[in-house]
């Protein structure tokens, strides 16, 4: 006998929480903000919003299912199952976040204050959470799979992404590197950069397009559901032992990028995450390249 499916509803603390956790309580939150020319109410308000739209959520899960709840900082603790159905309860952002644990299972985005998130991925408004998990539970459910991106140490270290992974240094200081193809006849440039960024078509709306932009002759970015990356040294320096002739470049299929570190410590993280990172030390290889996970967004 199959386990009824799981919706695993994922949120995120509000600023409201978290200035609560900081301050003890509303009044004294309050008072912080009113020194500094701000109001409690507006964070207040989101945060009722989105208790509502959690709540909402909740709601509607079928009573047959199972239920479970993870809070944005404990993803990396959480262990999700191949029955469960993902529902993310916030902004486009949240999904990313989720996208990184997960090996196929179905996700529903839902926005709890439409108007105020571009809505990229979280599509849908509470109220077609119930319509959307009877969809994501159905046989043959149409799903759209959006490309990730993942690094892959010598050790076996993996780490996906939705949006990007970032090589460089912490604190984004000066990276020391060699890059090139992962092939090994190919011929690797020392560098020195501010990072190393390599995206997918869903980076694209965000921090590699921001790249992509300042660049006239940068590669053409991919769409969300294109099988291919575009990748970005920032801020390559020229001296007599480092180079910059290889700072862009797009990566299909089983082609893939080898950074070999050539600095004391520089860390690879993938759509912000700085704390949930690889530590890269000094003679370390990475290659990036396409996930065979692909973010299944029900819609």
């Amino acid at each position: 006998m199959s386990l009824a499916p799981r919706a695993v509803l994922v949120h995120r603390a509000s600023e409201y929480e978290e200035l609560l956790a900081r301050h003890g309580t509303h009044g004294q939150a309050d008072f912080f903000l009113s020194s500094r020319g701000r109001s409690i109410r507006e964070g207040a308000d989101r945060h009722h919003r989105a208790a509502r739209a959690v709540a909402d959520v909740a709601a509607a899960v079928p009573p047959t299912w199972r239920q479970a709840r993870v809070e944005r900082g404990d993803l990396d603790r959480f262990l999700f199952a191949p029955e469960d159905v993902i529902v993310v309860v916030g902004q486009d952002g949240l999904v990313a976040n989720a996208a990184k644990y997960l090996s196929g299972q179905p996700v529903i985005g839902i926005d709890p204050e439409p108007g105020r998130n571009p809505g990229v991925l979280v599509r849908h408004r509470p109220s077609s959470a119930a319509a959307l998990l009877a969809a994501a539970a159905a046989p043959g459910r149409t799903v759209e799979e959006l490309t990730m991106v993942e690094a892959l140490t010598e050790d076996r270290e993996r780490l996906l992404a939705l949006n990007e992974v970032y090589l460089g240094a912490p604190g984004h200081q000066t990276a020391r590197y060699r890059i090139g193809s992962d092939d090994p006849s190919a011929t690797m440039e020392a560098q020195a950069s501010s990072g190393v960024l390599v995206g997918t078509g869903t980076g694209a709306t965000g921090w590699l397009g921001s790249l992509g932009r300042l660049r006239a002759d940068a590669p053409a970015l991919p769409g969300r559901t294109d099988r291919r990356l575009v990748w970005f040294v920032r801020e390559a320096w020229a001296s007599p032992v480092t180079g910059t002739a290889f700072v862009d470049g797009e990566l299909r299929r089983s082609q893939r990028l080898r950074v070999t570190v050539e600095s004391d410590r520089l860390v690879a993280f993938g759509d912000g995450m700085e704390s949930d990172a690889l530590d890269l030390t000094w003679g370390q290889s990475v290659s990036v390249g396409i996930a065979e996970t692909a973010l299944r967004l029900v819609d």
